[in-house]
């Protein structure tokens, strides 16, 4: 190993490979689970989990207390969630799906079904605010299944990547639109209903559905029809994961795809056997194990044989290569730990395969890479990072540990 590079722009770099080191995501990667997450809605159908998340976005369900999410934490059917007015999320679903919820958003899924059945369907009720919802097999599987309802309309899919919005009600005045449902497509196509009324909604364009008048003259029901919009409505306006989003979106039907089709191969072991799960657990401990400065715990998630890499850019553009043993990252890491403050990061996109392994797919190996933005300080200097990650992971007396890990900086 060259100590040389120690303990300066290395050392950061390790203090960080999650010390180097999402779908999943994956698709997404996310960080620990709130204690008791999992106790307050134990008897809730699991829908999803936090994959990123800004500000304080809350989920609340009947005879339970609220809980602030943080990545990681699974959302349930019947959960009523609420995004304050600078706060954003975007959940995973189990179909490989996603639910971005936008600011001063409050919204219900108030069903959830993805087990590969004529009866699985995704009906989310949104009460004020905007989502974006990208389908997952679901959308393929059973469209009809696949709604968003609102006050005043229900949006159907057709594979799709789109935007429903219902403007509370100073929002409609100050922008200078009707209150009721809005619905923009960025991809694919959805039909926006009203009682026997519809219209469909392509890409680059926004239906509109007008709420219901409180005056009871039945003239007024032809100004409630369904319509396409000459234009996208001013508060539309991008959220700070669309980035992400949009490269999601690009690959998102091949991905649902996939994904069902490994579900299929293997219906017994489905729920035990997804990568991306099975990543992103990996991650958030290992994430959670960074954030608390626990070294130990670091060094436990990789294999006694494991193999580090780290190439590292140099002061003069070029780059810089160190091998590791496990032996010398335990070292380097409670070293690097020690002086590691203000320590955050983002994951910009993870994805997880299962490693091919003597011509069969066996759930014991999985290819991992990961994006990440790192910084914080390391012995009182302050640094920032770009990287990709890439880890081999592999069962071990039935525990996923880290039999390769190499971080390349951007």
């Amino acid at each position: 190993m060259n100590s040389s590079l120690f303990p300066g722009k290395l050392g950061a770099i390790l203090g960080g490979l999650g010390l180097c080191l999402m779908f999943l995501g994956s698709t997404p990667g996310q960080a620990a689970s709130a204690p008791g997450a999992e106790a307050n809605a134990a008897a809730s159908t699991k829908y999803g989990t936090v994959w990123r998340i800004r500000g304080d976005v809350t989920a609340i369900k009947v005879g339970a207390p609220a809980r602030k999410l943080r990545e990681g934490d699974p959302v349930y059917v019947g959960e009523r969630l609420r995004a304050a007015s600078e706060a954003e999320a975007v959940l995973q679903t189990l179909d490989a799906g996603v639910v971005a919820v936008r600011p001063n958003t409050e919204f219900i899924a108030e069903r959830f079904a993805a087990e590969d059945k004529p009866t699985d369907g995704f009906t989310v009720r949104l009460i004020t605010g905007s989502l974006r919802v990208i389908s997952g097999w679901i959308g393929q599987t059973n469209k009809s299944g696949h709604n968003v309802v609102t006050a005043s309309a229900t949006i159907g899919i057709r594979g799709t990547d789109h935007e429903p919005y219902v403007p509370s009600p100073e929002l409609a005045k100050m922008s200078s639109n009707p209150e009721g449902t809005y619905d923009k497509v960025n991809r694919g196509g959805t039909t926006l209903k009203v009682g026997d009324n519809k219209v469909d909604i392509d890409p680059g364009q926004v239906g509109f559905a007008r709420a219901p008048s409180k005056s009871k003259d039945r003239a007024l029901l032809t100004i409630l029809l369904p319509v396409l919009l000459d234009k996208v409505p001013s508060f539309y306006v991008p959220g700070e994961f669309d980035t992400e989003l949009d490269r999601y979106s690009a690959t998102a039907d091949q991905e649902a795809k996939r994904l069902l089709e490994q579900k299929r191969k293997s219906p017994g072991a489905a729920a035990e056997c997804v990568p991306t799960d099975i990543a992103k657990a990996w991650l958030a401990q290992l994430d959670g194990a960074i954030a608390k400065g626990d070294a130990q715990a670091v060094i436990a998630m990789f294999a006694q044989d494991a193999k580090v890499k780290a190439n590292v850019k140099e002061k003069d553009g070029k780059m810089a290569s160190v091998d590791l043993t496990r032996d010398e990252l335990a070292q380097s890491t409670i070293t690097a730990i020690k002086g590691l403050k203000d320590y955050r990061q983002r994951r910009v996109w993870t994805d997880a395969r299962l490693t091919d392994l003597a011509g069969g797919a066996a759930c014991d190996s999985i290819s991992l890479r990961s994006a990440v933005v790192e910084q914080g300080k390391q012995s009182g200097k302050a640094y920032r990072f770009e990287s990709l990650e890439q880890f081999t992971l592999m069962q071990r007396n039935g525990k996923w540990l880290a039999t390769r890990a190499e971080t390349t900086q951007q």
